[in-house]
């Protein structure tokens, strides 16, 4: 009798073990996640000096566009990889997006800037940069919502609320993309 009390016991210490390292794994596969999210955004940092230079010498460039990437650099500066902070990431993105629209405005009035390579493999860069920090941000939260069920369901929620106490997280979400939609999930 003593051994098989011994062995049940054995066994329910071993699935909090099992459980309690599944929620630290998923935690910090959410964290790799978010540096991953950082890393793409900065990257498009490398390009911007270079396109910065070739608008730049167009005379009649627009002042406005250097503003805009002068803000987009210090919001890129402010991402931290250690800490995930959804509200930076859509300003971020925000700015990205309105720095393209003014580039491709500005190009569509100097012919010369729009046929020149170099400006056209820059925005590509740009572009193909923005597609890999929307990658990131749907693998982010693909982890996230990992992350929220492994706290969340039983008997994992009873280890996490004894043991771990971690919080649900926020998956990331664009208020300026969600506003084209009439529909809204009833999500609580």
């Amino acid at each position: 009798m003593d051994v098989i009390i011994l062995g049940g016991l054995a066994v329910v210490i071993l699935l909090v073990v099992v459980i309690y390292n599944g929620i630290i794994k998923r935690m910090n596969a959410v964290a790799r996640a978010w540096a991953d999210v950082v890393v793409q955004e900065r990257q498009k940092n490398n390009v911007i000096p270079a396109l910065e230079k070739i608008a730049g010498e167009y005379k009649e460039y627009e002042a406005s566009i250097m503003t805009q990437v002068t803000e987009l650099r210090a919001s890129l500066k402010r991402l931290d990889t250690r800490e995930v902070d959804l509200g930076t990431l859509a300003e971020t993105r925000t700015k990205t997006v309105s720095l393209l629209s003014g580039l491709y405005a500005v190009a569509e009035n100097y012919p010369d800037l729009k046929a020149s390579d170099l400006f056209r493999n820059l925005m590509t860069e740009i572009t193909e940069q923005q597609e890999n920090v929307g990658a990131a941000v749907r693998i982010f939260n693909r982890n996230v919502e990992d992350f929220n069920n492994g706290i969340e369901t039983f008997p994992n929620s009873l280890v996490n609320g004894v043991l771990n106490k971690k919080k649900k997280l926020d998956t990331f979400s664009d208020s300026q993309a969600e506003s084209g939609f009439e529909y809204r999930p009833n999500i609580h």
